[in-house]
């Protein structure tokens, strides 16, 4: 038996040509899988931080108002105006003052869910320097009941090993990891590659602004079909001397059979900008950042700026120092063995001064509390005269 159909050259077999009804319109159209950016550190700090002007904002507002707290020290006694663990958070080290070591901790916190300082200790035990470490360059060397032992700090292919005494590690709350903190800038990570995805989109918009938006129609032999020299003769054309800024507005010149049939944008177009406008909002809902800070339009949450700011230091910033610097007075308070807390002095925030003068009022006019009551109300510890 001799099977025709699978030899090749048949006399059956069709002449190669264009038949689809949509062949007489010359357009392009590209299909896709959705790609995400990678999850780790690194490539969240270039994706959410280095590219993407919401995430860089949230982060250094956060950092910065963070970074300004005016922090005091204080044991159940009295509160320090002069103490070693002052003068070391007011100049850490040589190259930073307290605000600049701050937000270096605080971003790098923000930007990777840890947050790592080194003690660089003297003779006595004491600290005299603090550095903040790169989160992304150390990695917790666990011990055989669990807990960390040690840091490897890796830079360059060479490792350094802190003793786990030497580092304060503060990190965020993670459901499920051990040993590393989970980072806003993950959260909000789907929301910084659908606003990177627009602002690209948008910038290639601009780029090819010039270009007729529309499809070329050609009608010109009675067969719908263009011939593959003069196909690629066309798109040529048309890339050289119809796309760019600087053919803006030229006109096109058509040869025969040529119909320009001009195309304006679809309704899923029109809501582009729409959907970077939301996910500029879902980036700043990750950080705690009220989008109108942000001047991101479209949220009426609160009535007016005040409200925004007065929200955001006690939502976002207020418990974000009150656990750095928890953590911070803690560590160092075991080398000088005494029992301190480092908190932030709320009656110097002005953005709480309204909240502050009626909790004030209110303690003041509570006459059934004594004295020590009311400071310990307001935060602060026994009078010295007892």
């Amino acid at each position: 038996m001799v099977f025709d159909f699978l030899r090749r050259g048949s006399a059956e077999t069709a002449p190669e040509a264009k038949a689809s009804a949509a062949g007489p319109v010359v357009a392009w159209q590209t299909g896709e899988r959705v790609a995400w950016s990678p999850r780790d550190a690194v490539s969240l700090t270039r994706t959410g931080f280095s590219g993407n002007p919401v995430g860089f904002r949230s982060v250094k507002l956060i950092a910065e108002a963070a970074a300004a707290l005016p922090l005091v020290l204080q044991d159940q006694a009295q509160r320090f105006d002069a103490h070693p663990i002052l003068s070391l958070m007011r100049r850490p080290n040589a190259a930073q003052g307290q605000a600049e070591l701050m937000e270096a901790l605080f971003g790098q916190l923000l930007l990777s869910g840890n947050a790592y300082v080194e003690a660089v200790q003297a003779e006595d035990d004491f600290p005299v320097e603090l550095h903040v470490l790169r989160s992304d360059r150390m990695s917790v060397v666990p011990g055989a009941d669990g807990w960390p032992k040690a840091y490897d700090y890796a830079v360059g292919g060479k490792k350094h090993r802190f003793a786990a005494e030497n580092i304060c590690h503060i990190k965020s709350f993670h459901p499920q990891d051990d040993h590393y903190g989970f980072s806003p800038m993950q959260a909000a990570a789907m929301a910084i590659d659908v606003h990177n995805s627009a602002s690209r989109w948008s910038k290639s918009l601009l780029d090819n602004a010039a270009r007729p938006s529309g499809a070329l129609v050609w009608k010109g032999d009675g067969h719908g079909v263009m011939a593959e020299d003069q196909f690629r003769r066309l798109s040529d054309e048309i890339e050289q001397n119809y796309r760019g800024a600087r053919n803006a507005g030229r006109p096109m010149v058509l040869e025969g059979g040529l119909d320009w049939k001009p195309m304006g944008f679809s309704p899923s177009d029109m809501e582009f900008q729409k959907t970077k406008e939301a996910a500029a909002r879902e980036i700043a809902l990750a950080f705690g950042v009220p989008p109108m800070l942000l001047g991101i339009q479209g949220d009426a949450t609160y009535s007016n700026y005040q409200e925004a700011n007065r929200a955001f230091y006690r939502l976002t910033v207020l418990p974000l120092v009150t656990r750095v610097a928890a953590a911070l007075s803690e560590w160092l308070a075991g080398f000088s063995g005494e029992d301190l807390v480092l908190k932030p002095d709320l009656d110097q925030v002005p953005a709480l001064s309204a909240e502050r003068d009626a909790q004030w009022a209110r303690v003041n006019g509570a006459e059934f509390l004594t004295d020590a009551e009311k400071r310990a109300l307001l935060g602060l510890p026994e009078r010295a005269d007892g």
